[in-house]
């Protein structure tokens, strides 16, 4: 399986870590019909796991936060159910804050919850998760969040950690403690967002992979007739929708669709460790797996980039 040429099978920065270039995203697994506009079912869920568990995709990203620990559970059961978890296979969550609190006692014992709820003994890599909604300086006081995560790693009850967030700005504070192995971005690094630009620059000068999610904006560019104005949780620009609109136009005269190209941007990016995409159904792998293994070619994209918006219309333009 490869994406435009690109090798499918990657290095996880230098964790050591091999990854896919496509990761299941759990964060619908759990049911969150909220964020997502539908409930989804256990079995549905579980069923779900051991699919992807048997699939060319060899990691599934998910977070203790989803759900209230159910993404969590479900991605256990799955994997209780297919009679344990393949050795080629790689389960990443995250630590989260509960009730406000994310202190280096919360983040043990979102550990300890996780392993847990997913069945194993060790986890082999956890984010900071969303450390945007919270003070930098108490994340990173002695004893706190982020000195937790590195000492449960060198403790081996973790085996490599990260950060995953949106602010890019904020982000970048905290790859700049030199503690974190990879950095997980959303809704940052897409054909109409490129926020993410020198963050990714930077990370790829110090050894930190990059992982990309949200690369559909929240929905907008996976289903651009579906009637969203939202991009990333936020109302997008005129000149986005317009974007996305002249993009629609361009796939389709080189037959294909925005979704696909959508993937393919972050898959074909070589600085890119994995992209993740969150899947609820069953059904919908196969034809994940279908797009991640279309070739398009320079021209196209070439003419995509020209209508890309300009940086004022990006999530984090300063």
């Amino acid at each position: 399986m490869s994406s435009a040429g690109a090798a499918w099978s990657r290095p996880l920065g230098a964790t050591g870590l091999d990854v896919t270039a496509l990761c299941v995203g759990g964060g619908p697994l759990g049911s969150m019909p909220e964020a997502f506009g539908y409930a989804v079912q256990e079995e549905d869920a579980v069923d779900l796991v051991q699919a992807v568990l048997a699939s060319p995709i060899r990691v599934i990203d998910t977070a203790n936060g989803y759900s209230g620990g159910d993404s969590e559970r479900r991605i256990g059961a799955g994997i209780a159910r297919a009679g344990g978890l393949p050795e080629d296979f790689l389960v990443i969550t995250k630590v989260d804050a509960r009730g406000g609190d994310y202190s280096g006692v919360r983040v043990r014992e979102s550990v300890r919850e996780s392993k847990e709820r997913l069945g194993l003994d060790t986890l082999p890599m956890v984010h900071l998760h969303d450390p945007e909604y919270h003070d930098f300086d108490d994340l990173t006081s002695p004893g706190g969040a982020v000195e937790t995560l590195v000492r449960l790693r060198d403790e081996g009850e973790i085996g490599h950690i990260g950060v995953a967030g949106g602010d890019v700005h904020v982000m970048a504070r905290y790859l700049a403690l030199g503690v974190f192995e990879v950095a997980l971005v959303h809704n940052r690094w897409t054909i109409v967002d490129r926020s993410a630009g020198e963050l990714i620059a930077a990370a790829q000068a110090s050894g930190t992979a990059i992982v990309n999610a949200a690369i559909y904006g929240g929905g907008i560019l996976a289903n651009p007739a579906g009637g969203a104005t939202q991009y990333g949780y936020r109302p997008a620009s005129r000149a986005t929708l317009d974007a996305i609109a002249r993009m629609s136009e361009l796939c389709a005269r080189w037959d294909t669709d925005l979704a696909t190209a959508a993937l393919q941007f972050s898959l074909r990016d070589p600085r890119i460790a994995s992209t993740i995409v969150g899947i609820s159904k069953k059904s919908r792998l196969d034809g994940l797996l279908r797009a991640a293994a279309v070739d398009l070619p320079d021209a196209f994209w070439d003419e995509l980039e020209s209508l890309t918006p300009s940086a004022e219309h990006w999530l984090d333009f300063s």
